[in-house]
C-alpha cells in the first residue's frame, strides 16, 4: 500500500563488516533485523573491488564473536597473532636497528587476536546471516533518508520502502548518510597518507608475528596469514605519503617488488607480491556525538582512525557490545541511548588522540626525530609495569 510502513525492531545502514557482524548479533538475540548497502559484498580474492586488506581481532572481539554464534565460521580462516613486533629501521640505512617484541604470553595464555582477510570475512558473515531466520540483508537497497523522533526512526529506503526501527545503526561509512541526515558533524584530522594494501608471500615463517616496520612516511605493517600455494603469506599495509603511494602504484611490478622488499627492512627474508594493490586514504575523524533519538553511530560513521594497532574495528565491536547490552529491554531507548554515548564516545575520542601521536611519530622523515622515536620505544619496553600496560590498553582491558 502506497505511504505503508514497515515496523522492525533493527535497521544496519551499512553491509561492511561492523554493520554484517551487528547484523548477525542482534539476529542471534531473536530481533527482527533489516542490513542495507547499496553495494552487494564482494567475497572472492580475485574479484574488482575485492577489499584486500585483513582485520585483527583482539581477544575480547573474539569473545563477543562466540557470544553471537560467528566465531565457529571464522576460527578455521584465522591465523593466530601472538607477538607485536616493532622494528625501528630509521637509521642512515634502511635496516633493522631496534626490535622489540609483546608477546601475549606476558599477560595471559591467548595470543592477542586473529587475523583474517576481509574479503573472506564478508564471504562468511553473509552466509550466517541466511541461516538466521528474523535477519534480511539487502544488498542494492541504501538510505535516502531519515526522520528520527523517540518513538522511532522513520528511514526512507532508495527503493522508496519507508521501515520505523526501534534502533536504527549508521554504520554506513566516514560519509555516513545517517549521520548525515542527523546532522551530526565532524571532527577531521588529515594526514597525507594513504595506504596500500596487499597480500604477499616470503622465505621465512612469520611464526604468528605482526611486524610494524617504522622508517618514515607511517608503518609498514605485516600481519600473519595463512600459507598460500604452500608459501608462508602475510597481509601489507603500507602507509606513505599520497604522492609516494602514487609513485609506487605506477610502478611497473618488478620494481614495485623491489621497493618492498627495501621498506620490509628484510624482515621476512625475500618478499612476493602475490595479489593486486588497493589503496586506502588515511584520516581520523570522530562524529560530533554518537547518538540520535532512537539511533547509534558505529565503526567509521562514528570514528575513523590510521590502521596501527589494530583498534579501530576492535573498537566498533567494543560498542557493539555495549548496544547489544543496552538493548535487551527496548532498543533505542533514550536512557540506552545516552548510556552509550557516555560511555563509547570518550573512550574512543582517547583512543583516536593516542593513534593520532603513535602515526605522527611515525611519519617522521627528519633523522633526529626518527632517533627520538627510537630511544622512546626503547625506554617504555623496558620498564616491564609500562610494557604489560600498554598491551593490555591495546587490548582494551583494564
Amino acid at each position: 500500500m502506497t505511504g505503508s510502513i514497515d515496523d522492525i525492531d533493527i535497521l544496519i545502514s551499512g553491509g561492511g563488516i561492523a554493520g554484517l557482524i551487528t547484523a548477525a548479533a542482534f539476529g542471534a538475540e531473536g530481533f527482527s533485523v533489516l542490513c542495507i548497502d547499496p553495494a552487494p559484498p564482494v567475497t572472492d580474492e580475485g574479484a574488482a573491488g575485492a577489499d584486500l586488506r585483513s582485520t585483527a581481532f583482539l581477544t575480547p572481539s573474539v569473545r563477543l564473536l562466540e557470544q553471537i554464534g560467528l566465531w565457529e565460521r571464522l576460527a578455521p580462516h584465522a591465523t593466530a597473532l601472538q607477538v607485536m613486533r616493532i622494528v625501528d629501521a630509521g637509521g642512515a640505512e634502511p635496516t633493522p636497528r631496534l626490535t622489540r617484541d609483546f608477546d601475549a604470553s606476558e599477560i595471559g595464555d591467548q595470543p592477542f587476536g586473529w587475523n583474517l582477510p576481509n574479503w573472506l570475512l564478508r564471504r562468511e558473515i553473509a552466509a550466517r546471516l541466511e541461516q538466521l531466520q528474523t535477519v534480511r540483508f539487502q544488498p542494492g537497497t541504501g538510505t535516502a533518508g531519515v526522520v528520527a523522533r523517540d518513538e522511532g526512526a522513520i528511514v526512507t529506503l532508495t527503493d522508496g520502502r519507508r521501515v520505523r526501527a526501534r534502533l536504527l545503526i549508521g554504520a554506513d561509512g566516514r560519509d555516513s548518510p545517517v549521520r548525515q541526515a542527523l546532522g551530526i558533524g565532524v571532527r577531521t584530522l588529515r594526514y597525507g597518507q594513504k595506504a596500500l594494501a596487499f597480500a604477499v608471500t616470503h622465505d621465512q615463517p612469520h611464526h604468528n608475528v605482526s611486524t610494524e616496520v617504522h622508517r618514515s612516511g607511517g608503518p609498514f605493517t605485516l600481519v600473519p596469514l595463512p600459507d598460500r600455494d604452500g608459501k608462508p603469506s602475510s597481509a601489507i599495509v603500507w602507509m606513505e605519503n599520497g604522492r609516494e603511494t602514487a609513485r609506487l602504484a605506477a610502478l611497473p611490478p618488478e620494481e614495485f617488488e623491489a621497493e618492498v622488499n627495501a621498506r620490509s627492512a628484510g624482515v621476512l627474508g625475500s618478499l612476493r607480491v602475490a595479489t593486486r594493490l588497493t589503496e586506502w586514504p588515511i584520516i581520523s575523524q570522530i562524529a560530533d556525538r554518537f547518538t540520535g533519538p532512537r539511533t547509534a553511530l558505529i565503526a567509521e560513521a562514528a570514528h575513523v582512525l590510521p590502521p596501527i594497532g589494530a583498534q579501530g574495528l576492535n573498537m566498533s565491536l567494543a560498542e557493539l557490545g555495549v548496544l547489544l547490552d543496552l538493548s535487551k529491554a527496548d532498543p533505542g531507548s533514550a536512557a540506552s541511548l545516552a548510556r552509550f554515548e557516555r560511555s563509547r564516545r570518550p573512550e574512543a575520542y582517547a583512543r583516536l588522540l593516542g593513534i593520532d601521536a603513535l602515526n605522527r611519530a611515525s611519519q617522521a622523515q627528519l633523522r633526529p626525530l626518527r632517533d627520538l622515536r627510537a630511544a622512546a620505544l626503547g625506554g617504555l619496553y623496558g620498564i616491564t609495569p609500562v610494557r604489560r600496560l600498554m598491551m593490555k590498553a591495546g587490548l582494551g582491558l583494564r
